[in-house]
């Protein structure tokens, strides 16, 4: 079953690949369909070679590449949104839409899906942490209070990629230290494991080399086929790139969770889901300005409409809450069922984006007093060198 797994990962990329080097013309939507299903192929194929990569390097090495991996597809589709903004304006749009859509899919979905499949498989009543994710959940905090100003400032500048991309040094830095296990392997990935250690590197190089071409070539077609869909369907395109592009790269991470959590370890599906948001919430916001930049040829910064900020403001609300919700290690099932239900309501009622924010923020700060012992751990182990 392992090797048909990855047959059908390599076949989706196949019509994509096709499509890019013939250059045949299909429609948009056929088009943004084809390229979707080779960057989903690729980010599950990426994810393997991952895990199997961690038998290989050292811990510190593992830590700096696998966070930059966790966010490759994701990262690679809101570049070319951000690269496309210094000549085209309205994607200046679609590249905050993205990224904003990434992070509130990761917590209004991925993370309930983990503890409520594990709540019904196993009759728990939710998930606990280890103490080590104190690390994540601290660093995910101080890129939380930093975002919370963005909406005020009107702008996404080169100083916010600045502190964002500290915050992610200093995370990256502080994990590289933590306690580190033999990573229990599944799938294609345990398959490729049981090779002989050279085979193993082969093979792990081969799947970073294809995938990351297949993720390159695939990114702006991507990008732009999703956006002409959804003007010619008629579709607020907005929504598509918020919504539908972040679920083609994120996909292998929630499945890859989902499995750990079927087999019965919560754990672990839920930590690397917060891990995820740790690295989308800092390295993916902070590189934006920067591409901006580069294609600006200047030192450029994005401008926030009011749409944006209120969508950013809304994304750093749930970050907060997300935080709190963590902060003593746990999430419970109605916990789960809050994130969410509060997701699924401003799906439902775009209108109520400010209002949702304030939600967030009110029952964020009810938590923490509720958990205001849990801080002082918190801080203390997220810092400890």
């Amino acid at each position: 079953m392992a090797r048909l797994y990855l047959f059908l990962a390599a076949a989706l990329t196949a019509p994509g690949l096709w499509l890019k080097i013939t250059g045949m013309h299909v429609t948009s939507g056929v088009e943004a369909s084809v390229f979707g299903l080779a960057i989903l192929g690729s980010a599950f194929m990426l994810s393997w070679a991952a895990e199997v990569a961690q038998k290989d390097i050292s811990q510190a090495l593992a830590v700096a590449i696998l966070a930059l991996i966790a966010v490759l597809p994701e990262y690679a589709v809101d570049m070319v949104f951000a690269w496309k903004a210094a000549r085209q304006p309205e994607y200046a749009h679609y590249a905050l839409a993205n990224m904003t859509g990434a992070n509130r899919l990761l917590v209004g979905i991925g993370w309930p899906a983990v503890v409520l499949l594990f709540a019904l498989r196993f009759r728990k009543i939710g998930v606990k942490l280890e103490p080590g994710h104190r690390v994540e959940i601290l660093f995910m905090g101080l890129a939380t209070v930093y975002a919370l100003i963005l909406p005020w400032k009107e702008t996404l500048s080169l100083v916010d990629a600045f502190f964002f991309l500290a915050i992610f040094t200093f995370y990256a830095l502080r994990i590289s230290k933590a306690e580190t296990h033999e990573p229990e392997l599944i799938g294609p990935a345990a398959w490729l494991g049981s090779f002989t250690a050279a085979r193993r590197r082969m093979a792990a190089i081969g799947l970073f080399l294809y995938s990351g071409l297949i993720i390159f070539l695939s990114a702006e077609p991507f990008a732009e086929s999703l956006v002409l869909t959804g003007k010619e369907w008629g579709i607020n395109e907005f929504l598509l790139v918020q919504w539908l592009a972040p679920l083609a790269s994120e996909a292998p991470e929630f499945i890859i969770a989902l499995i750990w959590t079927f087999r019965g370890d919560a754990e672990a599906g839920l930590g690397a889901l917060v891990s995820s948001k740790v690295n989308q919430w800092t390295l993916l916001v902070g590189t934006l300005p920067i591409v901006y930049s580069i294609s600006s040829g200047r030192i450029a910064h994005l401008t926030l409409d009011l749409r944006q900020e209120h969508e950013l403001w809304l994304t750093a609300a749930q970050s907060l809450f997300a935080v709190a919700i963590l902060a003593n290690l746990s999430l419970s099932w109605y916990g789960a069922l809050m994130l969410f239900g509060l997701f699924g309501i401003q799906l439902v009622f775009e209108d109520l984006r400010v209002p949702l924010a304030w939600t967030y923020v009110v029952l964020a700060v009810l938590l923490m007093w509720r958990d205001r012992k849990s801080y002082p751990a918190l801080f203390r182990e997220g810092f400890r060198a």
